[in-house]
């Protein structure tokens, strides 16, 4: 029986195979992702955190329990699944294995084999000497450059820099044990080795981890990422949005992870580490000591936290480091036969009192002051026909938050989900990100119900409902109040070449009425339906029409035709992007994905009416090198210049060159 398994999953395994040569996974990720998901402030980092696990695989064989739950697409109760097939049948001789395990569907088996693999059966794998580290350690060698054709109102005046956008990055590993990495970012408008950039790029990176030395599990030195319990205390490592909670159940992966994008958002800056006491207790602790770019106050105190990077002016250059913040915390785990508990602390003091704008009525409850305190109780368990899951939080004055997932699985093709949350609209975290619909871990509750069922061996069927009320006022919202937002989706495989998808999304939500006083109910519906292709060998394509329609004050319709098409032989890689939209509005915009370099990301939104066309190109050169080129084009029908303020231009079309070379020694 064994034997016959084997063969089956040897042809499952080619089929598997050839689906990770013909498609990428950044389109499996982009057909998980909302609106708020593409604008929201981690959705750079999600787009790093899984290039990384990309381009470092797991083997599976080897993995840990805390090394699969880094996938987030994974449910607590498939990594345990995995494990305990691992234990059972010994290790996997093939990527195809992976279908006899039940509880993996379609999601997760189209997304693995960008992320694990098997490898050599061996009985141990231990930290290797450092003088092998350095001798046969890989080094990789990044630079990358985007060069506009159209010039912008700053170039000519008020930027302090070039109109290029350009970065540099060195990464130095040795397999999953020791990763040493450095870059550097400059956005468009930027000063090089000027002004107060006197050191070369407006922004750096480094960081230096070392994994499985001894109990020690994981340890980063630099600029990094930290995510704990279900980021009601602490997470500013990963988020994706409710269609992904479908996936992992509401799982949240717990993880130390260097910081390497452009962001400047969430990151910690000192040393953290996760070590194993014993085999069910572990502990992870960190120290961190960063600058905040912010507005400042008549009287030096700060406004606002500024998160967006940039320092193109003089009015945005005065805003960089303008206070330092000092954060220190730790984690307590303990694990045994499906069933953990932990306890998380976080202390954060910060040099200029935090005040933001009292007159501002939706602000009051904002985080104020110098120092902060948030701790919380995490707890689950996980069985093979249920998970539970949830983190119950308090801040510094008592105010408290709760979040707590359940999921079921009766029968091996369905799979059902709720969510119940509650922040309080005093409770306040600095370093909080978790499940919710105002995009805060603040003035929320709500119950998230799901489920998905593989109707059919080709037929996989995915639905929510997501219920939200906000006590307290919100940005353009004078009142309490509620929000709902509904979602289904069906993935048909038509055969071994064709795949058919299609979903639906409402999406109701409250804000104040600009012609009279009161709350007027805004629907946003969305839909979108795609049909790829794929011949197994060098050509897959893609064709995608997305829908919009708003209705508040006015009714908005929105529309998006795209079409892509890679192709491969060899050495060389070709694709290319043409779309055409129409919106009445922004409230209406659109969104696709749009193939990019490793280390870049962008999934652009498109409002108005026109056209876009992006044509790519990537050549390795002699095993070592390897170039990237990218060449895009946007028009629009409906105006004469592009943009406002400083970023504006004086046509109606819009040409940009991204350059990249990689070269591996």
């Amino acid at each position: 029986m064994r034997k016959l398994l084997l063969v089956f999953a040897s042809v499952c395994s080619l089929m598997a195979v050839a689906q990770q040569e013909r498609s990428n996974w950044q389109t499996v990720l982009q057909e998980t992702m909302s609106i708020e998901d593409v604008e929201g402030n981690l959705a750079e980092d999600t787009y790093d955190y899984l290039e990384r696990m990309a381009e470092h695989p797991l083997e599976l064989n080897h993995a840990t329990r805390e090394q699969l739950e880094q996938l987030p697409f994974l449910s607590a109760q498939q990594v345990m699944d995995i494990q305990e097939y691992l234990d059972r049948y010994g290790p996997m001789r093939s990527m195809g294995e992976l279908r006899m395990i039940r509880s993996l569907d379609y999601p997760q088996l189209s997304l693995l084999p960008y992320f694990t693999y098997v490898g050599d059966q061996q009985d141990t794998i231990r930290f290797p000497k450092w003088k092998n580290v350095a001798r046969y350690g890989k080094h990789k060698l990044t630079a990358t450059v985007r060069i506009p054709f159209y010039e912008r109102k700053g170039d000519r005046q008020g930027y302090l820099g070039s109109p290029y956008r350009h970065s540099l990055r060195y990464e130095f590993t040795y397999g999953d044990f020791v990763r040493l990495g450095l870059s550097g970012f400059q956005d468009a408008g930027e000063p090089f080795l000027a002004n107060r950039n006197r050191w070369g790029y407006d922004t750096y990176t480094y960081s230096f981890q070392i994994n499985k030395l001894g109990p020690l599990q994981t340890a980063v030195v630099g600029k990094y990422k930290l995510s704990a319990g279900m980021g009601l205390v602490l997470n500013n490592s990963f988020s994706l949005g409710k269609l992904m909670a479908l996936q992992n159940m509401g799982r949240t992966p717990r993880q130390i992870r260097p910081h390497n994008t452009r962001s400047v958002a969430d990151y910690f800056q000192g040393v953290a580490s996760t070590v194993s006491l014993s085999k069910k207790i572990s502990l992870t602790a960190f120290l961190s000591y960063r600058p905040l770019d912010a507005t400042l106050n008549n009287d030096s105190s700060v406004r606002t936290v500024v998160t967006t990077g940039y320092h193109r002016t003089e009015t945005e250059m005065g805003k960089k480091h303008n206070t330092y913040r000092t954060s220190a915390g730790g984690t307590l785990m303990y694990r045994e036969s499906g069933f953990h508990i932990g306890a998380n602390l976080v202390r954060t003091h910060q040099d200029r009192e935090l005040i933001p704008d009292s007159s501002v009525r939706y602000k009051r409850y904002y985080p104020k002051g110098n120092d902060f305190l948030n701790a919380s109780a995490d707890y689950g368990y996980t069985s093979h026909l249920l998970s539970f899951s949830g983190e119950t939080a308090v801040d510094g004055n008592g105010h408290l938050a709760t979040i707590n997932a359940l999921s079921i699985s009766p029968y091996s093709t369905v799979r059902l989900m709720a969510l119940q949350r509650f922040y309080s609209y005093r409770y306040t975290s600095l370093h909080a990100h978790s499940f919710s619909e105002g995009g805060r871990v603040q003035n929320e509750s709500g119950v998230y119900v799901g489920g998905s069922w593989q109707a059919t061996r080709r037929l996989l069927l995915s639905a929510y409902a997501d219920f939200a009320y906000f006590p307290w006022l919100r940005y353009r919202v004078s009142a309490a109040s509620t929000g709902q937002d509904y979602l289904a989706e069906a993935t048909y495989k038509m055969n071994s070449h064709w795949i058919l998808k299609g979903r639906y999304r409402l999406h109701r939500k409250e804000q104040d009425d600009s012609l009279k006083s009161g709350l007027m109910r805004l629907h946003e519906h969305r839909s979108r339906l795609s049909l790829s292709y794929s011949d197994d060998d060098r050509l897959a394509s893609r064709t995608q029409i997305d829908f919009a329609v708003t209705e508040g004050t006015r009714t908005d319709r929105g529309c998006m035709l795209s079409q892509q098409i890679d192709w491969r032989h060899d050495w060389l890689q070709l694709g290319g992007m043409a779309g055409w939209f129409e919106t009445d509005s922004y409230a209406s915009r659109v969104y696709v994905y749009e193939r990019q370099f490793p280390g870049d990301f962008s999934f652009p939104v498109y409002f108005g009416r026109g056209m876009r066309l992006s044509l790519w190109a990537r050549a390795g050169i002699a095993n070592a090198w390897q170039l990237n080129v990218r060449l895009g084009y946007t028009h629009y029908y409906d105006r004469e210049s592009v943009g406002s303020g400083l970023q504006e231009t004086g046509g109606s079309s819009m040409t940009d060159m991204d350059l990249q070379l990689h070269y591996k020694f």
